[in-house]
């Protein structure tokens, strides 16, 4: 697994915001505090002109980037992306939509092509061997703990339903007292699975920095570097939910549970076989099936 100390996304270190601006003398901080506070109108700014907004000079804005743990601009800028991701609001997304208009169809046709970059991304991030170890620990587990709250629950419930399908000892926690009761006698022997997106929910967070703390092995589900789930996993797995409507878009989360799905399941390929043929008689004509009868 990748030290948590040297995790990047797209050549980005890991420090957040308040670590990089320890790292400056307080004249230094009152200088580049605009950029903190609003990063996104920053964001496509070459260097010379990002010292122009900050009436200052080139040379001078460099060497607070390097001060900051950058190695460059370039690392610089790319950093203001994943702190802009992280802090968009639905308002925020729907007025940087490319229809400005309420041209339904084209916002439809919007709304699925940022689908397929955000699935391009996961496919060209994701490391099948990294799902494969996350399978093997899975199966080792004395629990598996799904921690999420708000929308994010809804990927705890896929997850878990699919999970205990494959007889697995696996609990979903989507509300602060059940997870706070359910990783307080977490241990060494776990594995707990916290997902969030942007700046994180506390419960989530929280959760994770608990179960962290008890041992247990960590695993985050997020969209960006800068997410505080990055900080506290042990091993990190990315996912964009950016899209030009409101709230956000679980396509490529939902694409990143069945490839985890499909590791766990052909991890131990012939027990899961087993399970599923014993399962096909109930799935074929069981009685939870709606059946038409003659009236």
């Amino acid at each position: 697994m990748t030290s948590q100390k040297k995790r990047t996304k797209n050549g980005v270190s890991v420090l957040n915001w308040s670590q990089r601006i320890a790292r400056l003398t307080p004249q230094k901080q009152e200088l580049i505090h605009p950029v903190v506070e609003n990063p996104g109108d920053f964001l496509f700014l070459s260097i010379r002109a990002l010292a122009q907004k900050l009436d200052t000079d080139t040379a001078t804005t460099l060497r607070i980037v390097r001060r900051m743990g950058f190695s460059g601009y370039p690392e610089f800028r790319r950093y203001l992306h994943e702190v802009t991701i992280a802090n968009v609001t639905s308002f925020q997304s729907m007025i940087s939509s490319p229809s400005k208009d309420s041209d339904v169809p084209a916002h439809v046709h919007d709304a699925l092509v940022q689908d397929q970059k955000n699935l391009a991304e996961l496919h060209n991030s994701l490391s099948a061997d990294r799902l494969h170890d996350l399978a093997k620990r899975i199966w080792d587990a004395r629990r598996i703990v799904l921690v999420a709250g708000d929308l994010a629950s809804s990927l705890v419930f896929y997850l878990e339903y699919h999970l205990t399908m494959l007889g697995l000892p696996v609990f979903g926690a989507t509300i602060p007292g059940r997870t706070v009761a359910m990783l307080r006698t977490a241990n060494k022997k776990d594995v707990v699975i916290a997902i969030s997106f942007h700046r994180g929910l506390r419960q989530t967070v929280e959760g994770l920095m608990q179960a962290r703390s008890k041992g247990a092995f960590c695993v985050g589900i997020t969209d960006t570097l800068v997410s505080p789930l990055v900080r506290h996993s042990d091993e990190c797995l990315f996912a964009s939910v950016i899209t030009p409507h409101f709230g956000d878009s679980y396509v490529a989360p939902m694409a990143l549970m069945n490839v985890l799905l499909a590791a766990c399941a052909n991890y131990r390929r012939d027990r899961t076989l087993r399970l599923m043929r014993d399962a096909s008689l109930d799935e074929q004509r069981g009685y939870r099936w709606f059946e038409e009868t003659d009236s």
